[in-house]
C-alpha cells in the first residue's frame, strides 16, 4: 500500500511498542517516518531494524523537543503526520502518591505531549493529522492509576479544544484510546514479575473479546487516522479495547 507516500511522519517514543508499530505500519504506507525515544541506543536499534530515521528526544524536556523540531525542520521541512505516542505507566494507589511520581507522569504524558504538538505546528503541512496515544483508563476509575488517567483525561480534553482551534488551518487532532496491549511498559512499572502475571490474568478475563490487544493492532488504526480516508475526522476519541470500556464488569 502506498496511500501515504510523499508524507513526513513523526512518532515520539518509537523504539518500542505502539509507536515502533506504528512507525512500522507508516512506512509500509509509504511514509517518510522518523522515530524518538529518551535511550540513544534503543532509537538506534530501532531505527535500523525499521529502515528509518530516528533522532534521540526526551520529550519531558522542552528544550529536547525544540531541538527535534528545529532538526525535523532542517532535514525534512515540513510534516505531515504527527504520532504523539510517548508515554508512562507509573501505578499508586491514591494514597501513597507522590509529588515526584505525580511531576514524572504529567510531565511526560501531559506536558510532554502537549507540548510536542504546540512546537511542531509552525511545520506541520495544512491537511496534517495529529494523533495523540490516550488510554482508556481516561475513563474507566481503574484501582492505582489515578495519575496517568487523569494525564490521558487531560490529554483527550486539549485534543478535543485544539480539533476547533487547528480546524481553519485544515490540521486533523484524534485521540486513540488503547486498552491492554502488550507492550514494554508494563515491565518498566517495577511490579514484581508475579505481580505483573496476576494483573494481566485479571484484565483478561475483564475483556469480551477475551485477549491482550497487539500493538499492531493500535497500529493499523494510527495508519487509517494518518491517512486521508480519515479526511472527516477530527476531535474524535476511538477506543481499541477489545470491548472492556463497553462492559468494564464483565469478569467471566
Amino acid at each position: 500500500m502506498s496511500k501515504l507516500n510523499g508524507k513526513v511522519a513523526v512518532v515520539t517514543g518509537g523504539n518500542s511498542g505502539i509507536g515502533y508499530a506504528s512507525a512500522q505500519e507508516l512506512k509500509a504506507n509509504g511514509a517518510n517516518v522518523i522515530i524518538t525515544g529518551r535511550s540513544a541506543e534503543k532509537v538506534d536499534n530501532a531505527a535500523k531494524e525499521l529502515g528509518v530515521k530516528g533522532i534521540v528526544a526526551d520529550v519531558s524536556d522542552l528544550a529536547a523537543i525544540d531541538s527535534l523540531v528545529a532538526q525535523v525542520k532542517e532535514e525534512f521541512g515540513k510534516l505531515d503526520i504527527l504520532f504523539v505516542n510517548a508515554g508512562i505507566f507509573q501505578p499508586a494507589p491514591v494514597g501513597q502518591i507522590s509529588e515526584e511520581m505525580f511531576d514524572h507522569q504529567m510531565g511526560i504524558n501531559f506536558k510532554g505531549a502537549l507540548f510536542t504538538t504546540e512546537k511542531f505546528l509552525p511545520i506541520l503541512n495544512e491537511g496534517a493529522s495529529i494523533i495523540n496515544l490516550s488510554s482508556v483508563n481516561a475513563y474507566t476509575g481503574m484501582p492505582n492509576t489515578a495519575v496517568y488517567a487523569a494525564s490521558k483525561a487531560a490529554l483527550n480534553s486539549y485534543t478535543r479544544t485544539a480539533a476547533t482551534e487547528l480546524a481553519p488551518k485544515k490540521i486533523r487532532i484524534n485521540s486513540v484510546n488503547p486498552g491492554p496491549v502488550y507492550t514494554p511498559i508494563f515491565g518498566k512499572t517495577g511490579m514484581p514479575e508475579e505481580q505483573l502475571g496476576g494483573f494481566a490474568e485479571a484484565m483478561q478475563n475483564r475483556i469480551p473479546l477475551k485477549r491482550f490487544g497487539q500493538p499492531e493492532d493500535i497500529a493499523k488504526l494510527v495508519g487509517f487516522l494518518a491517512s486521508d480516508d480519515a479526511s472527516f475526522i477530527t476531535g474524535s476519541e476511538y477506543n481499541i479495547d477489545g470491548g472492556i470500556n463497553v462492559n468494564p464488569l464483565l469478569v467471566d
